[in-house]
């Protein structure tokens, strides 16, 4: 056997393993919480679940504890977010100097409502 074939076992090996895996804590993290993304809050049925990932809060895709604690679900869009902060923070450090937003642009939306309902 070739070093290449023996290289292509083992990624594939690898690769089912992983999937495998994946599958695993899937399914029990879509049995165990609701169908919506921690994020944006944005919610799934049947018809769009594929987009639903499983993130691991630890980013440790090894640690999976049969209570669920370290995943949530997220978005595919939520997630790719996520794993590009965890990269900037990890590249670059935190950033404890950016000025926090506190622009509310709801905050007075309940005094709108109630003027439109007194017109």
């Amino acid at each position: 056997m070739s070093s290449n074939d023996r290289l292509d076992k083992l990624v594939a090996n690898a690769r089912a393993s992983y999937e495998a895996r994946e599958d695993g804590y899937r399914r029990k993290a879509l049995g165990m919480y609701p169908w919506v993304c921690g994020r944006c809050m944005r919610e799934f049925d049947q018809s769009n679940l594929r987009e639903l990932t499983v993130h691991h809060r630890d980013h440790n895709h090894d640690n999976n504890p049969e209570d669920g604690s370290n995943w949530e679900l997220l978005c595919v869009f939520c997630h790719d977010n996520e794993h590009q902060r965890f990269v900037e923070v990890i590249t670059y450090g935190e950033d404890k100097t950016a000025p926090v937003s506190t622009h509310n642009p709801f905050a007075d939306l309940k005094d709108l409502l109630q003027k439109k309902d007194n017109d």
